[in-house]
């Protein structure tokens, strides 16, 4: 797989974007953005218009369930896939219900989440 698209990693803890962000150059991701906190992170996307956002559940000032209404709001047709180290049922519902395209434990092994993230994106993009 060779993913060339723009993700947009949106996480509180600059060591989790940093090891997400190799996981997706792994997958051909070539355009990395970082945002700390879901307002920072929609700033971004408007800014940026990414291909892909990974967002976390649990942040300052914005968590991912509201930062990911406001994704929504600005494009209905944004991908995102939900990154967290608490899988409670209701979240990840409500995450599901919101439009994310996938949730994925960061506790989850490395080869899992590579795994994961190549078929959520080969489910999202038409091949070229």
């Amino acid at each position: 797989m060779n993913f060339t698209g723009t993700v947009l990693l949106i996480d509180d803890e600059a060591h989790i974007r940093k090891y997400v962000g190799l996981i997706l150059r792994q997958l051909g991701a070539t355009k990395l953005l970082e945002a700390g906190n879901g307002e920072e992170g929609v700033a971004a996307y408007k800014r940026e218009n990414p291909d892909l956002v990974l967002l976390d559940v649990n942040m300052p000032i914005m968590d991912g369930i509201e930062t990911l209404k406001k994704l929504r709001e600005i494009d209905p047709e944004c991908i995102v896939v939900m990154l967290t180290s608490l899988a409670n049922r209701q979240t990840i519902d409500t995450a599901i219900e919101l439009g994310a395209a996938n949730y994925i434990r960061k506790d989850t092994p490395k080869e899992e989440i590579a795994k994961a993230l190549a078929e959520t994106i080969d489910a999202c993009f038409e091949p070229n």
